[in-house]
């Protein structure tokens, strides 16, 4: 129960109500629909735009632009700074073959006959089996549906049955999601609806199978839908992919998909659905069960999850279910990030994760670097999901091959670079909109990832093979690139701009805080830029500057707070180390307030977690709950933006554990709202586990399980007076400490 979404009628809006599944590489939305269900489903490569597309330029300028990058320094070094549109004339370009992620159609059952009027109706997904399903009662026979997307059988499977003999009558078609129907043809054969079709943007080719396997009736193959008269039971299996390859420059892998989709609809059908069950219940749950957290709430039976999200917060004398909604919201953003990204995944979780019913998405469901597709993983290595981060990994190699040419094209430098919007085809250069089209940062913030999945897995041939090497190359750039300030002779960013607010600039505060970021984990290059503005100024009225001028308006409460870098997901301001520069980010927080949209929300949780205030964090989250949340749980930008999911379960574990400045802080930020509770399995940098037990407020069991032999050091009250632990652990050895509340 208290991982259990639930609704007591089907769904009718996608973006608000549908119940989402997948396995990284196909999602689907689930209607519950009673005479006429609707499985809308995507393959995570199935995108317009890129090669293919007449004109495709990576976004690297289509004529070379000799001296216009200088001439923006210049100018900027001259005035101070310089209108966003007077720099998107001299560096800007439209874009040209971007694309979109798109939605690969839906899956229609029809029940002819069956009523509308459904008793007993009931709509759910269990997100720790990753189960969807449906039940009600209708003219006398009662109906269940199920839902799910195998990982390790990599197809969508359905069942659908009936209480009573011969009772299941239904057909099945498929509509086409893209606007390429054109391009789509659809057949039958051997029981199966067969789809193969190409994009006509670009060529992409795509197939997909919808396989039925009836028990009792029979089925009749029509030209495009199947027909199951008088069945008892019927099982549904669902292939698709695409000929996507990440190899740079033509991103095809020449195989025709209609093959491998084929492939895994028969090895499917050659199982049993409950050993398919059993397989994909195993899988998820390995992964989900890792982490179980309990703040001490309950979901009631009788109340459906929308109904339980409109009340969240309106009765204070029963606490049990608001808390036991803020545990699922938990739970369900580590939910949508496996159901969207494994390892057998050819791409991360977009701003839609893997879920899109449009062909023209918002912002093309694309890969927003200037936070965005980061937040998403911010969940990932402390919620120990970190093979769930693997797809996001090969993705930033990837982008090395594009972000070089995009380096040389647009700079005249080596190394690799990427700007705020990117696709699956290594859109690596620049576009036109005034306030988002630069920031070359960009890669750097990504390379962060790379470092913190070796912060928290020690592994070293993963640093040396992998991360090391993308890192290396993206400091360089910088080092390329980086330009002396004449106001203090400071090396510095020009052109800099901060997301998204204010003009271009020399050195704003995100921009020298992600470098000087990248610089700390390069091993080896930080000695090279001792000089390095740090992007960490206080100004006049006590707030943490954006620029480096003291531009900063105390009445503005713009959404981003983007010199807040340095506080989360950076380390460089901390409390106990200066409280200066941490009493300067409160101001700033403060004065933007805690309006925005859902990711931003999101990301305040974690600016409150890493500044020690619980209960503003906890704010947050219940600010998250109650205005940027839909009924599906959904986060909401609006439209929905999945980031704003995943940001908040991040905020949740680093409101609980920290890890960032080489000791683990044990309950740094307990709200008051969760005074008991407790916490399993939970990661710390330094390759631990962590699990934590409280009452009445305070600390009353701490076990921490190290991988590798190591120094440990832990803060928490528990310890007494210093208030820190620290001793030789041995891997593998559990260390428990205890404490009664009298």
């Amino acid at each position: 129960m208290e991982h259990l979404l639930w609704y007591d009628a089907p769904a009718s809006d996608w973006e608000r109500e549908a119940l989402p599944i997948g396995n990284g590489r196909i999602g689907a939305m689930v209607f519950g629909g009673v005479a006429a269900e609707r499985v809308q489903f995507t393959e995570e490569t199935l995108w317009t735009g890129g090669p293919g597309h007449p004109g495709y330029d990576h976004g690297d300028w289509r004529e070379p632009r000799p001296g216009a990058l200088e001439e923006v320094r210049r100018r900027i070094d001259e005035h101070g700074s310089l209108p966003t549109q007077t720099v998107t004339e001299l560096l800007g370009q439209p874009k040209t073959g971007f694309g979109a992620f798109q939605n690969y159609g839906d899956l229609i059952i029809e029940f002819p006959g069956l009523s509308e009027e459904a008793q007993d109706y009931r709509r759910t997904l269990d997100i720790s089996d990753a189960l969807a399903g449906v039940a009600f009662e209708a003219d006398g026979v009662h109906h269940t549906r199920e839902y799910f997307v195998s990982h390790p059988a990599g197809v969508l499977l359905g069942r659908l049955t009936a209480d009573q003999p011969g009772a299941l009558h239904c057909v099945l078609r498929y509509e086409p999601g893209t606007d390429a129907t054109d391009a789509t043809r659809v057949t039958t054969e051997d029981a199966t609806l067969v789809i193969i079709g190409a994009l006509p943007d670009n060529g992409l080719r795509h197939a997909a199978r919808i396989k039925v396997i009836p028990e009792g009736g029979r089925l009749i193959e029509g030209e495009d839908r199947l027909t199951i008269e008088g069945a008892d039971r019927v099982v549904i299996i669902l292939a698709a992919a695409t000929d996507y390859a990440d190899t740079y420059p033509a991103y095809r892998n020449g195989i025709d998909p209609a093959g491998p989709v084929a492939e895994a609809v028969a090895k499917a059908a050659a199982s049993t659905y409950d050993d398919l069950r059993a397989a994909h219940i195993a899988d998820h749950s390995a992964l989900f069960d890792r982490v179980v957290l309990d703040l001490g709430g309950s979901l009631p039976g009788d109340v459906p999850t929308d109904r339980l999200l409109t009340a969240y917060g309106t009765d204070a004398s029963t606490p049990a279910a608001d808390r036991a909604l803020e545990q699922l919201f938990f739970d369900h953003g580590r939910y949508l990030l496996i159901a969207s990204s494994r390892p057998a995944s050819q791409l991360p979780a977009n701003l839609q994760g893997v879920w899109n019913a449009s062909p023209t998405p918002p912002w093309a469901g694309d890969y927003h670097v200037n936070i965005n597709l980061q937040m998403n993983y911010w969940l990932a290595e402390p919620c120990a999901l970190g093979e769930c981060a693997e797809p996001l990994f090969a993705y930033i190699e990837a982008l090395r091959a594009p972000g070089r040419v995009s380096a040389r094209t647009l700079f005249g430098t080596e190394g690799w670079v990427v700007h705020n919007e990117t696709t699956p085809f290594g859109f690596t250069g620049v576009h036109d909109w005034p306030d988002a089209f630069w920031f070359p940062e960009a890669a750097a913030w990504l390379c962060r990832h790379l470092w913190e999945h070796y912060a928290f897995t020690l592994d070293e041939e993963f640093l040396k093979e992998r991360a090391y090497p993308v890192m290396k190359e993206a400091a360089q750039f910088w080092l390329a690139n980086l330009r002396r300030d004449p106001r203090d002779g400071k090396l510095v960013a020009n052109p800099s701009f901060s997301p998204e607010q204010g003009e271009y600039t020399a050195g704003s505060a995100m921009a020298q805080q992600i470098i000087r970021d990248l610089f700390k984990n390069t091993v080896g290059l930080a000695a090279e830029v001792e000089d390095l503005d740090t992007g960490l100024r206080i100004g006049s009225w006590g707030q943490l500057q954006e620029w480096k001028e003291d531009l900063d308006d105390p009445q503005n409460q713009h959404r981003h707070v983007s010199q807040l870098y340095a506080l989360h997901p950076g380390s460089d301001i901390d409390p106990l180390r200066d409280e200066d520069l941490a009493a300067a980010a409160r101001t700033i927080l403060n004065a933007r307030g805690d309006g925005g949209t859902g990711w931003s929300k999101a990301w305040k949780i974690n600016f409150w977690a890493r500044l020690w205030d619980g209960d503003h964090a906890h704010r947050l989250l219940a600010e998250q709950l109650t205005g940027s949340t839909l009924p599906n749980l959904f986060d909401t930008h609006p439209p929905f933006q999945i980031d704003g999911n995943f940001g908040a379960t991040a905020g949740i574990a680093e409101m609980l554990v920290q890890s960032h400045l080489g000791e683990i802080r044990i309950l740094p930020s307990l709200p008051a709202a969760w005074p008991t509770g407790s916490v399993t399995g939970l990661r710390a940098r330094g390759a631990v586990r962590v699990d934590v037990a409280w009452a009445e407020g305070k600390v009353t069991e701490i076990s921490v399980t190290p991988d590798r032999d190591g120094e440990l050091d832990l803060r928490s009250p528990l310890f007494g007076t210093a208030a820190r632990m620290r001793f030789s652990a041995e891997a593998g050895r559990t260390y428990v400490w205890k404490e009664e509340i009298k």
